[in-house]
């Protein structure tokens, strides 16, 4: 058996394409979204996936800017850099790239950020709607697996889940997201964490297994259900290029599986361009 691909790529340049006609519904009524991006300090993999997500607004109509301070900068500076965004009538979305500067607290910095312009999904108000299930921004790299499985053709309802790592930016929301009551949930879902015992015990028995776990290679194929969906969310730069916290031998037993780089990465920034455009629309209807 030799996995299917699940190529994020070309579902992200469908979602952006979407977002393209959005946009151009938007100009017709003089808005263009507006999406900032605060960037603190010289960190040049923040730089880069900055760079990214501006090169992704400009393809799709949405225009951008960067903020950029430096690692010194202090907490009330930054919030003040951050009220100002929330005050710009021309500013929808607005994003603090992480991470942060260990004398910077990084929820004070996501509570500031005005709720509606909150293109992250990390301010409080976004997190606790998301944990009730209502409409609101979700964090956009648990947002793109859920909406890649389901364009893929994944079936989710009743799917037995792993996800391996409980970090607050991908591995509790996408639990969360994946249990609820609705097309993109209905999961019986299992959160792995650092003190899980025997963690292969619980990856066999996953439908769809997500690595999100931050740890090189983690997953072996012995660890694998034949037949299961691997969605891997692991970027690690080595002396063999990148790799994820998947093996590559995973192929040989999983049914379907996303590819590093190529999966979750593009689609990470497709859905920020979803959530952007969105904000735009919603700001725009309320004015």
């Amino acid at each position: 058996m030799t996995a299917r691909i699940l190529d994020g790529k070309a579902i992200a340049a469908d979602i952006r394409s979407e977002v393209a006609g959005r946009v151009r519904a938007l100009s017709e009524h003089g808005v263009t979204p507006g999406l900032a991006a605060v960037l603190v300090g010289e960190d040049q993999a923040s730089r880069i996936y900055v760079g990214a997500k501006h090169k992704a607004c400009s393809d799709v109509g949405i225009r951008s800017e960067q903020v950029d301070l430096p690692a010194y900068v202090t907490e009330h500076e930054l919030m003040a850099t951050i009220r100002r965004l929330n005050r710009d009538p021309d500013i929808h979305g607005i994003i603090v790239q992480l991470p942060l500067p260990s004398h910077v607290h990084e929820l004070e910095i996501q509570r500031t950020i005005a709720p509606e312009k909150d293109v992250d999904g990390l301010h409080p108000w976004n997190i606790g709607m998301m944990v009730r299930g209502e409409p609101t921004f979700q964090p956009a790299t648990p947002y793109g697996i859920v909406e890649l499985l389901l364009r893929s053709g994944i079936e989710l309802e009743g799917a037995e889940v792993v996800v391996v790592g409980y970090g607050e930016l991908v591995g509790a929301p996408l639990s969360m997201m994946l249990a609820q009551d609705s097309i993109r949930g209905n999961c019986t879902v299992t959160c792995t964490h650092v003190k899980t015992r025997n963690l292969g015990e619980h990856t066999l028995r996953a439908d769809i297994l997500v690595a999100a776990a931050g740890v090189p290679q983690l997953i072996t194929p012995d660890m694998v259900k034949p037949g299961a969906t691997v969605v891997d969310v692991g970027v690690h730069r080595t002396a063999d290029g990148l790799v994820g916290d998947v093996q590559a031998a995973v192929a040989e037993v999983a049914g379907a599986m996303t590819p590093v780089p190529g999966g979750v990465g593009p689609m990470t920034v497709a859905m920020l361009l979803v959530n952007t455009v969105a904000a735009a629309e919603s700001q725009a209807f309320a004015q």
